[in-house]
C-alpha cells in the first residue's frame, strides 16, 4: 500500500508547544500517550519505531482494512520514522536527532539504552538541554527494576485491584489500560515540569517515571489511613466508605443510572426526592461516614424509588431537584451524548487511509492557545525520508542506512 502524503510540519503559531521537538521511542502505552499529549498542543513529535518491529499498539484491538484503529488514536499528531538503535547507523542518526530535540520519551528496560551507548551521558553530551523521560514498570533502580512489567502489574501492586469488585468476588482488574493512561498523564506533566526547570537552569535532566507510582497517587489516602489507623480499605463494589447513597441503580425500563451524594446538601435533596425525608433527621445522616455505615437503608430508599421510574424520568427528576445523577452509558451513547457533543469531546479527523475518523479530542480546552488533532496515526515509517532529509542527511546517506538495515 502506498503511504499517504506526509503532513506538513505543524504551522499553528498559536499552539502553546509549537517549536518543541519530541522524539517518541516508547511503546505500549504510557510513554507514547505522553508524547501524544505534547503533540496535541503543537509539539513536533517524531515517532521512532524499529524497521521490522513496529509499535505493538498498531496490532492491538480491532482493525479496519488491515489498519489498527488504536494506533490511529495513539499515533496522532506524530510523524513516523524507522530506526534500529542497536546498529551503528541507527545510533549515530538518533544522536543527530537528539542534538536538535527538546524531549526524548523512552520505555526500554533499564540498561537497554546504555547497552547501545545511548544513555544519559551520551545524549546529554550532544544536547545538554535535553529532557529524557524514562518510563518503565518499576523505575530505574530497586529490586524489581529489571523485571518486565505492564500496567496490569501496577493495577495489582498498587492496591487498586484489591479494593475493586464485590466483597465476595475476586479482585478486579480494569478492562483497559488504566495505569498506563494515568502514567501517560503524569509523564506529560513531568516533562513540562522539567522543561520549566530548564528555563531557569539552562540544563535538561532525566525524568524517572515508574508505572507503579502514579496509580498509587490517584488511589488517595490509603497509605496514610493505614499508617495512622491500621485501616485497610476493603472491596465494597459500587459503594463508598465515605458517603451514601452512592452506586448504580436499575430503572423501570431496564437501564441504569449512577447516583453520587458526596455533598451533604445533595444527600438531603435525594432523600426529599425519593420520599424519605425522615431519614435526614437520623443522627447518622449528618456525616458521609455515618451515611456509608447505613448504606443498606439508603440504597433501599433510593433504589426502590428509581426502580419505579424510567431512566429519562429519573434523570429529569434529579436535575430538577439539583441532585447528582447520570446515565450509565456505553460507547454508543457516549457518541451521541449532547454534553459531549457540545464540548466536541469526540471530534472528527480526516484520515488519508480510512477517511473520516471519530476519536477523543485533546484533553482540555485553552481559550487563547488551543490544541488540535491535526492528523491521525501515520503508517509505519511513512516520514522516514522526509525527517532524515530535514536532518541534513543526503540521499546517499539515507541509502547507506537502508543497506545497513538501520532504517
Amino acid at each position: 500500500m502506498t503511504a499517504p502524503v506526509a503532513p506538513a510540519r505543524d504551522a499553528r503559531a498559536d499552539a502553546p508547544l509549537t517549536g518543541l521537538r519530541v522524539l517518541d521511542l516508547a511503546t505500549l502505552f504510557a510513554g507514547p500517550l505522553a508524547a501524544t499529549m505534547l503533540g496535541d498542543f503543537g509539539a513536533e513529535v517524531v515517532k521512532v519505531e524499529h524497521p521490522d518491529r513496529p509499535d505493538p499498539s498498531r496490532g492491538h484491538g480491532p482493525s479496519k482494512n488491515g489498519v489498527g484503529l488504536w494506533w490511529k488514536l495513539l499515533g496522532r499528531n506524530k510523524r513516523t520514522i524507522t530506526l534500529d538503535l542497536s546498529r551503528p547507523g541507527g545510533r549515530a542518526t538518533l544522536l543527530r536527532l537528539a542534538a536538535g530535540a527538546d524531549v526524548i520519551v523512552e520505555n526500554f528496560r533499564p540498561g537497554t539504552l546504555e547497552k547501545w551507548d545511548l544513555g544519559w551521558p551520551e545524549l546529554s553530551a550532544v544536547n545538554p538541554r535535553l529532557v529524557l523521560a524514562r518510563v518503565t514498570a518499576f523505575g530505574q533502580f530497586g529490586p524489581y527494576a529489571h523485571r518486565p512489567g505492564f500496567g496490569t502489574l501496577a493495577e495489582a501492586m498498587s492496591g487498586f485491584a484489591a479494593i475493586t469488585g464485590e466483597p465476595d468476588r475476586p479482585p478486579t482488574l480494569p478492562p483497559f489500560g488504566l495505569a498506563d493512561s494515568i502514567t501517560g498523564l503524569a509523564t506529560a506533566y513531568a516533562v513540562m515540569t522539567a522543561l520549566a526547570a530548564r528555563e531557569r537552569t539552562g540544563e535538561g535532566q532525566v525524568v524517572d517515571m515508574a508505572i507503579i507510582e502514579p496509580i498509587l497517587t490517584v488511589l488517595g489516602p490509603q497509605p496514610l489511613w493505614y499508617d495512622q489507623l491500621g485501616h485497610v480499605q476493603p472491596r465494597t463494589g459500587n459503594r463508598s466508605q465515605n458517603n451514601a447513597p452512592r452506586g448504580t441503580y436499575r430503572t423501570a425500563d431496564g437501564s441504569w443510572v449512577a447516583v453520587s451524594t458526596s455533598a451533604q446538601s445533595v444527600a438531603e435533596r435525594v432523600m426529599h426526592l425519593v420520599g424519605r425525608p425522615e431519614l435526614i433527621d437520623e443522627p447518622w445522616f449528618a456525616t458521609g461516614d455515618g451515611r456509608a455505615r447505613h448504606a443498606d437503608v439508603l440504597d433501599r430508599a433510593v433504589g426502590g424509588w428509581i426502580a419505579g421510574q424510567t431512566r429519562d424520568d429519573v434523570l429529569a427528576a434529579f436535575e430538577k431537584a439539583e441532585a447528582a445523577a447520570a446515565p450509565v452509558q456505553d460507547v454508543r451513547e457516549v457518541m451521541t451524548d449532547p454534553q459531549y457533543a457540545a464540548l466536541d469531546t469526540i471530534t472528527t479527523v480526516d484520515d488519508p487511509e480510512l477517511g473520516p475518523l471519530r476519536m477523543q479530542n485533546v484533553l482540555f480546552r485553552l481559550s487563547a492557545t488551543p490544541g488540535a488533532v491535526r492528523w491521525a496515526g501515520r503508517p509505519h515509517g511513512a516520514d522516514t525520508e522526509a525527517v532524515l532529509t530535514e536532518l541534513g542527511l543526503t540521499p546517499a546517506e539515507v541509502a547507506a542506512l537502508r543497506a545497513e538495515g538501520a532504517v
